[in-house]
């Protein structure tokens, strides 16, 4: 069982990253952490240890998680120079909690299993809200007896554990979650680019759309962007991109067709051609605006908050 004083590691300090490592802290764990920029000072404050190199965290650690942007980042951390395999002991556990391919996620367990370590593909959901509230999602592929042995440290940082199945299949879960978001995000657009273009008040009838079977968690919320302009990123629409590119290659490999999945992955891409690759994913909607040639205006006063 997994017990307060566990000695961490935590690599990639990026949006998300900064604030999980800062639960693990204030839960009273020491935790080693390296990024590949400035450490945010926030987490140096709350205890950390800053590393020069990835080995040097896991040489440190008992658990070492990762949070990076992409497959290439997680190979270069783990098995690059003075990378994390080079500083494990037999009896470790690497976490990985990017999103990335499930079939490279598979290759990189089996070479850090070879050194007597354990390996968790543990992606989440939630985005930048989730990591700072730590209320993330963690979908889990891996051992389910080195999943209850590290789950209480998961419950630091999130309030929904799933043990979707062998390493890789949290990834799997990943890109399925990442289609199921970024289609609801396109027909909200679509839906409120609509409303407003045929005449009537799309504020009203994202109102009237909440109270049906239409609603959903992005209707709610990213509705609310769409309506009110405010494009802060919460998840980037570049990092969307990148999970519907995954998706869409494993479709290829399994020969089947997404299709509304490459239609979305072209809205994307259009807002990514507008300059808009920073921005939240639900700027998707600016890609159908200029289809529509009918831009949303902002509402004179707040339509309703999204619950909290």
């Amino acid at each position: 069982m997994t017990r307060n004083g566990s000695k961490l590691g935590f690599i990639g300090l990026g949006a998300m990253g900064a604030p999980m490592a800062g639960h693990l802290l204030a839960a009273g764990h020491p935790v080693a952490v390296h990024t590949r920029s400035k450490i945010p000072e926030g987490v140096l404050a709350a205890g950390a240890t800053p590393c020069a190199v990835a080995s040097e965290v896991a040489a440190r650690s008992d658990t070492v998680f990762l949070m990076l942007p992409d497959t290439p980042d997680v190979e270069k951390v783990l098995f690059g120079d003075r990378g994390v395999a080079a500083g494990l002991r037999p009896g470790s556990c690497v976490i990985d909690c990017s999103s990335i391919d499930p079939v490279a996620t598979r290759r990189f367990a089996a070479r850090i299993r070879e050194l007597g370590c354990d390996y968790l593909d543990a992606p989440v959901s939630g985005g930048e809200v989730g990591a700072r509230g730590a209320t993330l999602s963690f979908m889990v592929g891996g051992d389910a007896a080195v999943l209850e042995r590290v789950r209480p440290l998961l419950s630091t940082m999130g309030r929904s554990i799933t043990h979707v199945g062998g390493v890789g299949d949290g990834q799997v879960c990943k890109v399925a979650n990442q289609i199921v978001v970024a289609l609801n995000i396109a027909a909200v657009a679509e839906a409120l680019v609509f409303a407003g273009k045929a005449g009537a008040d799309p504020a009203r009838v994202r109102e009237a759309l909440l109270g049906g079977f239409a609603a959903s968690r992005v209707l709610e919320v990213h509705g609310q962007r769409m309506l009110q302009r405010t494009f802060a990123p919460g998840f980037r629409i570049a990092l969307h991109q990148k999970d519907l590119a995954l998706a869409l290659q494993g479709a290829r490999g399994l020969g089947m067709a997404l299709p509304l999945t490459a239609a979305t992955a072209q809205l994307l891409q259009t807002c990514d051609a507008l300059g808009l690759a920073g921005a939240d994913h639900s700027a998707l909607v600016q890609a159908v605006e200029l289809l529509a040639r009918h831009e949303l205006a902002a509402p004179a006063a707040p339509t309703r908050e999204p619950a909290r």
